[in-house]
């Protein structure tokens, strides 16, 4: 999200507000140049620990890693409208059943509930890309899982 005028904005809401096919090509670069400078800062700033795969690497450095890695699927939402920038709604999704959990008490086993939250995450996306709920556990329980389409090439 950039911040124009002190106020934070999202070219990909701004661009589906217009009606447009994409973003501004102008934001769109813009995004992409901060991102990759923002990870390379990050990187001169967490150092790698000597030793090699043996040696447990700081974890601001391993995400780091990652994020230099997987520009595209960071930065989907950018050449995406379909894509939102957060995952706040995924969040969402999971936190009614959470606030229901604690509300009852009912406290189940740590590996039940990443059963569950995996299951529901499932769910979610399966909907958010159209598919019929009960069709989604159907096929899966049948052995077929849906899968989401992969990623976007820019």
């Amino acid at each position: 999200m950039r911040v124009l005028d002190g106020r934070p904005r999202d070219p990909g809401a701004l661009a589906r507000k217009a009606g447009a096919a994409q973003i501004d090509p102008q934001a769109k670069a813009d995004l992409i140049k901060e991102f990759r400078h923002g990870v390379l800062v990050g990187l001169s700033e967490v150092h790698r620990l000597p030793g090699g795969k043996q040696v447990k690497q700081p974890i601001g450095r391993l995400l780091l890693e990652v994020l230099r890695g997987r520009e595209n699927d960071v930065l989907r939402f950018a050449h995406d409208l379909n894509v939102p920038p957060t995952s706040n709604q995924a969040e969402r999704d999971v936190r009614p059943a959470k606030t229901q959990q604690k509300i009852s008490g009912r406290l189940r086993s740590e590996r039940a509930t990443e059963h569950r939250y995996a299951i529901r995450g499932y769910l979610s996306t399966a909907v958010k890309h159209g598919r019929n709920a009960v069709a989604v556990i159907h096929d899966a329980l049948l052995g077929r899982p849906w899968m989401p389409p992969g990623p976007a090439t820019p």
